[in-house]
């Protein structure tokens, strides 16, 4: 990728268990990566906080500082919204924040959530509200920061159950180079630390298909890590490779 990335999520974890590879890559390029965090997760992802008798403030500050520190882990600005979750509900106020970042960070790429997710209802909606303000912020006659921006590929990242998601991989991103750093930036998330496991194994197992995709000539590694996303719009390309 040549250019910002901007990343789109619901909750803090969002970003780094799915798209973390991604991020580094980006930024050990030299590349600006901006994550757009909607909420702190505070209500549907933070069981562990409530548990040990937080308060929903305190919950906030735990997820926020985690969020900045993975951000930082991988060279990566965050932006924090506090939209809320559980549910997460489109405003003109967030949707305006969304259209005006898109005209800063002048992305070109975007990564964000999948359209479906019957086991979480605010990732649908961080994902349509990603693919929306694109649309709306390439437009001359929506008021905004900046100049109309162009038309930069959107990939949804891999849900955590993707066979019930009607989620078909079409990219498989091989994220060895930076595995350790997602690696540190997973260990970040205690208030999720259960997933850890979770998203190693899948970066293996992708890292599987990775080599069993690429053939002889790409010469990925025997351990290779791979992310795996999903279009949303055509690839325009001069060449098929």
């Amino acid at each position: 990728m040549r250019g910002s990335l901007l990343v789109v999520t619901a909750h803090p974890g969002d970003f780094v268990w799915r798209a973390a590879g991604a991020i580094a890559l980006a930024t050990q390029s030299g590349n600006r990566a901006v994550i757009a965090c909607l909420s702190f997760g505070e209500r549907g992802e933070s069981a562990r906080l409530w548990r040990r008798g937080h308060t929903l403030e305190e919950v906030k500050a735990v997820r926020r500082e985690e969020g900045e520190k993975a951000a930082a882990v991988l060279g990566a600005e965050v932006v924090f919204y506090d939209a809320g979750d559980y549910p997460l509900t489109e405003t003109p106020e967030l949707i305006q924040s969304l259209i005006d970042l898109y005209r800063t960070v002048r992305p070109s790429a975007v990564l964000t959530h999948a359209p479906n997710d019957p086991y979480n209802i605010d990732h649908p909606v961080a994902g349509e509200i990603a693919r929306k303000t694109r649309i709306l912020a390439q437009a001359p006659g929506v008021p905004g920061d900046g100049d109309v921006i162009g038309a930069p590929p959107v990939f949804c990242f891999e849900p955590h159950q993707p066979e019930v998601c009607d989620f078909r991989p079409d990219v498989l991103l091989d994220i060895t180079p930076v595995w350790e750093q997602k690696q540190a930036a997973m260990r970040v998330l205690g208030a999720q630390g259960h997933l850890v496991e979770y998203y190693t194994d899948l970066g293996r197992r992708r890292g599987v298909q990775a080599k069993r995709n690429s053939g002889p000539n790409l010469g990925l590694p025997v351990d290779t890590y791979a992310e795996a996303y999903q279009r949303v719009y055509p690839q325009v390309t001069t060449e098929l490779a």
